[in-house]
Order: structure tokens, then sequence, then C-alpha cells
């Protein structure tokens, strides 16, 4: 009997000592580069999955400096400024919406008709990019929860402007362009660039 208990302690701290090992290479090598960046800068995007912050009021100048396209839906106007290949195999799109309308918006209409995705409310969650040339259509990623990796608005009052996101999958190394389509917003045609 007290050889049983032995084994079975020796096998409990044989299994403490891998896992603490393990634990420290992981930590070891999983330092930052935040050390080669200088204070202040970063790489998140400005509105992150799961907030709710489409109804604060942003300057319009914010993301303004690159512009990659803009469509307009009656009162609604999006501005892409952003639209690049990460390297773990999605795109980021990015940029703003604003309200020029004289009641508030929700971005009902942005919403999937997916079940999975019915959800998620007024978000970017119907969002495609469609690459022409590859004749495929690339819908936006979401979690094992069924959430969008993209953004969920608030409501936006007359006149204001929100950031948003939205994460798809990367169409093939040699596609460049795509079009960008959410809710009755025109088509959009976006270049890639690389993250």
């Amino acid at each position: 009997m007290d050889l049983r208990h032995t084994m079975k302690g020796r096998r409990a701290m044989a299994a403490v000592a891998i896992t603490s090992g393990l634990l420290l290479m992981v930590a070891g090598c999983g330092g930052s580069d935040d050390d080669a960046k200088p204070k202040g800068s970063s790489s998140a995007p400005a509105s992150s999955p799961g907030t709710d912050d489409g109804g604060s009021k942003q300057s319009p100048t914010a993301s303004a400096d690159r512009v990659l396209a803009t469509a307009k839906d009656g009162d609604i106007s999006v501005t892409i400024t952003s639209a690049e290949r990460d390297q773990g195999g999605f795109v980021t799109v990015s940029g703003q919406v604003t309200n020029g309308g004289s009641g508030s918006w929700l971005g009902a209409d942005w919403q999937s008709n997916e079940t999975e995705l019915a959800s998620n409310g007024g978000s970017l969650s119907g969002a495609s990019l469609v690459d022409e040339k590859g004749k495929k259509k690339y819908l936006v990623l979401r979690d094992t929860s069924g959430r969008c990796l993209c953004t969920k608005f608030s409501r936006l009052r007359s006149g204001d402007s929100a950031s948003w996101f939205a994460q798809f999958p990367a169409p093939p190394e040699g596609t460049d362009s795509v079009n960008f389509q959410v809710g009755s917003l025109p088509p959009t045609a976006v270049t890639l660039s690389e993250g």
C-alpha cells in the first residue's frame, strides 16, 4: 500500500515539475516587443471586440489622414481608412461611420441574417469582402460563442461619428483588391495592404 501511495506522489510531483517548466519556458519566450516601440504607441485597433463605444463622438480627423474609400447610403456615410492583411491569415478592415441624418442610427440593417450571429444586434456582422477575381465571398469572422469579430454599435445620434472594424479570412496572397459590402451600402473597392 505504501508503494502505491509513493508512486502516486512521485507522478504528481513529476507532473507539477513538467507543468512549471513549461510555464517558465512559455513566459521566457513570450516576451513582447513593447521595448522596441516608442512610448504611447499602440498597435491595437481603436475599438476592440465586444465594446459598445459606437455612440461616442469622435473628431472627424482622428482617422481621416488616410482614406482608402468612402460609401454613402442616405444619411449614413462610411469611410474606410485601413484594410490590412495580418500574419494570422485574416484581414482587418477599419474606418469611421457618420450619421448625417436628423434621427438616431443603430446599424440594424448591417447585422447578419445568419442565426448564429443573431445575438450581435446592430453590428457589422453582416459585412463581407468579395474577391471578384477569385469569385469568392468572405464573411466576418466569429468566435466560438457566435460573437462577430467586429464592432457592435450603440445608438449613433445625429451628427455623431464612430470608429469601426471587422475581421475577415484573408484572400489568397495574389489578391490585392476586394469589395467591402455591408447592408444597403454600395460595394466599395479597397486595396489590401500588408500588416
